[in-house]
């Protein structure tokens, strides 16, 4: 067993994780910056890589790098082997019937747009209806208004409330006519969950195609796309300890069998002739080019270690921190600081929430707040994260995001609170 492994291993024996010792298998974790330890809280953005997975994605180009499908040789056949193998497990990561469903893409934006323009200009015209959130990322709007300015296609939207939850209560009317429903399974923005299987059931009771982006669900959160009932799921690699530059598209056989393909060129084809080409089998008439290989092997070295440290540790862990979170900031700072989004159960626990806490503090302007807490060694995102119609809604043009993952701890909310604390001294004056 790898050191990786072995105190990824210990870091969970008790059944909850020992963050100080999963914090050690990150190197960029123990950086400085301005002096002051780095304190990492923007893995809603971004997440951090294990040693495990920078050491995986060195060997591929030391020990076996060729291009994979191709070569007889025998480090191209390791190659193959190792891209297959990743596909594997990240369809098991997923919940998925079958490694073949999962089609790699280079992140969950791409995947998105494959169902659009390949799904979406086959199955939609003029009158069909795309049902959105107001909680989406851009990435699952943008492309179906494309859609919709080029095939008059109407999309429709599902509210949220002063909680930054959806709101429900007119999902029937909403529903109707619709033909795709296109879901986030956790908000950027507000933390909020959906209840994604009772959206899918009402959709699928209509006739429509379901969409879930799970790029902020799938690294927090045990994942099964069976028991969701999508018909798509879109995930990306850099947020779940991976690489930049790998996502998936995870699709039911009989619809990914149906599509034609997105891109054209080298790969996705079974045959070529001077009058026109047949396109390959799911999932390589989708993968057109050469593929981000050694993304894919981290990756897999990513979904490896979540795996050790078991994905359910991890959702308490966060469950319990976010909760933390929330009670210290509010008894620290009362009024002062909102944070956008579902509260605390009466009882004091979290509930159908993420680690994702959107920040207003004062009048202070978040770009401001967050540059003060940047000289604590403080990271969080400021901006409208990539969320507008939301920010629209919440009445802010953007907010001070803090979000939560497994290699963060009561300390790491410590450090907020005080950077906070120390900000607000400094905009006093």
């Amino acid at each position: 067993m790898s050191t990786a492994a072995t105190v990824t291993s210990e870091a969970t024996t008790s059944g909850t994780l020992d963050v100080a010792a999963i914090k050690a298998e990150f190197p960029l974790l123990q950086r400085e910056v301005h002096g002051r330890p780095i304190v990492y809280l923007d893995s809603g953005a971004t997440s951090q890589k294990p040693q495990s997975v920078l050491d995986a994605m060195d060997r591929y180009y030391a020990e076996i790098n060729a291009n994979v499908h191709r070569g007889a040789y025998h480090i191209a056949e390791r190659a193959t082997t190792a891209v297959e193998s990743a596909r594997a497990a990240l369809g098991r990561f997923l919940g998925a019937p079958s490694a073949e469903e999962v089609v790699f893409t280079k992140n969950a934006t791409e995947s998105i747009n494959l169902v659009a323009h390949s799904w979406g200009r086959t199955n939609l015209t003029e009158g069909d209806v795309v049902l959105l959130t107001m909680l989406e990322h851009h990435a699952n709007i943008v492309p179906w208004q494309q859609l919709a300015a080029e095939r008059g296609v109407e999309v429709r939207w599902i509210p949220v409330d002063a909680n930054g939850r959806l709101d429900l209560s007119d999902l029937d009317a909403l529903l109707d006519g619709v033909r795709l429903l296109a879901v986030t399974a956790a908000s950027n923005v507000t933390g909020d969950l959906p209840p994604v299987r009772r959206l899918a059931d009402a959709a699928h009771a209509v006739g429509a195609t379901v969409l879930v982006d799970a790029s902020q669900w799938v690294p927090h959160q045990p994942t099964d796309v069976t028991a969701w009932d999508a018909d798509f799921v879109a995930v990306t690699g850099h947020k779940m300890l991976g690489p930049t530059g790998i996502g998936a598209l995870w699709g039911r056989r009989e619809l990914l069998d149906a599509m034609p393909p997105f891109l054209g060129g080298g790969s996705m084809i079974q045959n070529v002739t001077v009058d026109g080409f047949t396109p390959a089998d799911v999932p390589t008439r989708f993968e057109a080019g050469t593929q981000p290989i050694a993304e894919i092997v981290g990756w897999h070295a990513a979904i490896d270690y979540l795996s050790a440290l078991g994905i359910d540790a991890i959702a308490a862990h966060e469950r319990d921190l976010t909760g933390y979170a929330l009670r210290t900031l509010a008894d620290r700072f009362g009024d002062d600081l909102a944070i956008h989004g579902p509260a605390l159960a009466a009882d004091g626990t979290v509930e159908d929430r993420g680690g994702t806490l959107s920040l207003a503090y004062r009048d202070v302007h978040p770009h401001d707040l967050s540059q003060v807490l940047d000289q604590h060694g403080v990271c969080v995102r400021a901006g409208h994260h990539c969320a507008k119609p939301l920010m629209k809604v919440l009445g802010v043009n953007a907010t001070a995001r803090a979000s939560l993952y497994l290699y963060n701890d009561e300390s790491d909310v410590d450090a907020l609170a005080d950077a906070l604390a120390d900000a607000g001294d400094f905009f006093a004056f």
